[in-house]
């Protein structure tokens, strides 16, 4: 498996000999301008993980990719590739496996009312499986390898993403939905994450494509 983070929520995922994206939001750019791609997935309809305005020529410049996305997410993808995706019903994209989990997303504040989110769970055959919560930490599946963790976010106090590394137990966690964060500041998450959260991490922001092993 070799994954690049992209920005905020946004993972490039190879795995199974297919190239999946993850959460095209607007407070990245590094994926604009992504082609070859096998998928493109949505977890849910804020902005920063699918961007209305910059969608539409991401699909034009994969016109061959699956478009898997959160069923409230189908109407602002705009495209007739668009599949809802549900609960538990896995799909197959080339030589990888796409489990969605969970349902909901993380409450923000009692008086926004709570929108679908699917994380989902991306495995291929003697490859790590990779965790993409989207915005909740409600979800811990078994058998993650790789934890893309959630570090802050309106709906996230810190103590809950510790308990949700410890929870999922994963291999190691590779940090996102950062934009958020001063440099100062996401530092200072990751150092007390990996002091508690009982997760080694590793930091892809910068790196480029990198392999993790199981």
């Amino acid at each position: 498996m070799h994954v690049t983070h992209l920005g905020h929520s946004c993972l490039l995922v190879e795995t199974g000999g297919s190239r999946i994206l993850i959460d095209p939001g607007a407070f990245s750019s590094a994926w604009h301008d992504q082609t070859g791609l096998d998928a493109i997935v949505v977890t849910h309809q804020h902005p920063d993980h699918v961007d209305p305005d910059r969608i539409g020529g991401l699909l034009a410049a994969n016109p061959q990719a699956q478009v898997l996305v959160e069923p409230a997410v189908v109407d602002i993808v705009g495209d007739p590739r668009a599949t809802a995706m549900a609960a538990e019903e896995p799909i197959e994209v080339g030589g990888a496996r796409i489990r969605p989990i969970g349902g909901r997303h993380a409450v923000i504040h009692v008086d926004i009312p709570r929108v679908g989110n699917l994380g989902v769970l991306l495995s291929a055959d003697g490859e790590p499986t990779l965790l993409h919560p989207g915005d909740t930490y409600e979800y811990t599946p078994d058998g993650v390898d790789v934890l893309a963790i959630p570090v802050n976010a309106p709906w996230s106090a810190f103590k809950e993403a510790v308990e949700f590394s410890r929870a999922v137990g994963a291999g190691q966690s590779v940090p996102i939905h950062d934009a958020l964060l001063s440099e100062i500041g996401r530092a200072l998450y990751l150092r007390q994450l990996a002091a508690l959260g009982q997760t080694p991490i590793t930091d892809l922001a910068g790196a480029g494509r990198t392999q993790l092993a199981p």
